[in-house]
């Protein structure tokens, strides 16, 4: 591999500032290509698609330039089944409006307490309306783990959904998405799954996660303030049919995005997957082939950082570590000093410079699952910029809050 960090971190300007950038899960910070994609899409000009001009046609070349790259980014095999919006959650009530639309009173639909409230609150909201049954699969608050049969038991022939994470967004926990999607397949039910956390830090083939819909952020990926659905099959949209305005288009996947997309955001996330595509100098080939180089080369980074992280929180007297799965895990670790306050925490890592989370970062399950409620915790999420500094930076600074 390839892949050398420092010269990662020179692309990104908001690093110049000296701090230790720990908070990934909430929002990672911009390249310098994502930041001249979408000045360059403001300077160029733009207007809407649709017209006969050649500002018209370059904002429909950026959608369709978007499509691919995000369908490159998860190995889904048609950017026809990619569908953008301003965030993870008003995507996911989206398809929560037109997927519950044909739910009836004894269907079912399971969610978990692993998962973010963007995709617990829109099924259970939808499913109450339809008079569904809401099945929650519980998590192990030992591990911090799920396993895959405490989602599948809950999986039955009236089972319409099944809403999980494929990585939770404060515990870091990967379940066995697998496991939970056939057996969702063989009842004949729907997979909807939250990839937020699960894209940054994986090489993603939505085939062999087998999920019917994965949903990203690609805020979170080193790109702009944007979301996307990917189905896993593109013909899947074609039988969905939202709510639209009379004159909006009513081809797929364009009728699931309301109003003017965001050309500029987009050409943006186009710009963060090429960046992505070249993390790993040796990568070569296809912008998929790149990807796949690229993101293992990540992967690999940040499961040493993530080692160095978890050992030495497990060494620390004074800090508890929420729910430290054993088995596959992102880079992140949700704790807390006994006596101080998350908040109180965060701040005083502040002022030494270090950028954490606080709270319960809207995993509203798993915190009351996990018994500390909504105050939630203290969360430090790597990243692929982030290096062996900033957390030794983190674990000293711990060190002496302990003490």
């Amino acid at each position: 591999m390839a892949f050398d960090v420092e010269k990662v971190r020179a692309q990104y300007p908001a690093l110049a500032d000296g701090r230790a950038w720990l908070d990934g899960a909430a929002g990672t910070q911009v390249p310098q290509p994502v930041i001249d994609a979408v000045a360059d899409a403001y300077r160029v000009g733009m207007s809407n698609v649709g017209g006969p001009y050649e500002s018209s046609r370059r904002a429909g070349g950026i959608v369709a330039e978007a499509r691919a790259a995000v369908a490159d980014l998860v190995g889904a095999p048609d950017p026809a089944g990619v569908v953008f919006g301003p965030s993870m959650t008003a995507l996911t009530y989206r398809f929560a409006a037109v997927l519950a639309d044909g739910w009836r009173p004894g269907d079912e639909v399971v969610v978990t307490q692993l998962d973010h409230d963007a995709n617990v609150r829109p099924w259970i909201q939808h499913a109450q309306r339809a008079g569904a049954t809401v099945r929650v699969a519980e998590l192990d608050p030992a591990t911090g783990e799920l396993p895959a049969q405490h989602v599948t038991d809950l999986i039955g022939e009236r089972t319409k959904l099944v809403a999980v994470t494929a990585a939770s967004n404060v515990l870091g926990t990967i379940p066995d998405l697998r496991a939970i999607t056939d057996r969702a397949r063989q009842v004949g039910a729907l997979s909807y799954v939250d990839g937020v956390q699960h894209c940054p830090h994986a090489h993603v083939q939505l085939a062999e996660l087998g999920a019917d819909f994965y949903a990203t952020s690609a805020y979170k990926w080193a790109g702009p303030h944007l979301a996307a659905v990917v189905a896993g099959d593109p013909w899947s949209l074609e039988n969905l049919h939202p709510d639209k305005l009379k004159p909006s288009p009513d081809t797929s996947p364009d009728r699931f995005e309301l109003g003017t997309n965001p050309f500029a955001a987009m050409a943006g996330a186009v710009a963060a997957v090429e960046h992505l595509a070249g993390l790993d100098s040796d990568a070569d080939g296809s912008r998929a082939d790149r990807l796949a180089v690229s993101r293992r080369a990540v992967v690999a980074h940040e499961e040493a950082l993530a080692r160095t992280l978890f050992e030495g929180l497990a060494e620390l007297d004074g800090v508890v570590r929420y729910g430290a799965p054993q088995g596959p895990c992102t880079p992140t670790a949700f704790f807390g000093l006994p006596g101080m306050e998350p908040r109180a925490v965060a701040e005083r890592l502040a002022e030494r410079g270090l950028n954490v989370s606080h709270g319960h970062s809207y995993a509203w399950e798993a915190v009351h699952a996990l018994g500390i409620g909504p105050e939630g915790g203290v969360r430090a999420s790597l990243s692929h910029y982030t290096n062996e500094s900033d957390v030794r930076r983190l674990l000293e600074a711990l060190a002496d809050l302990a003490a």
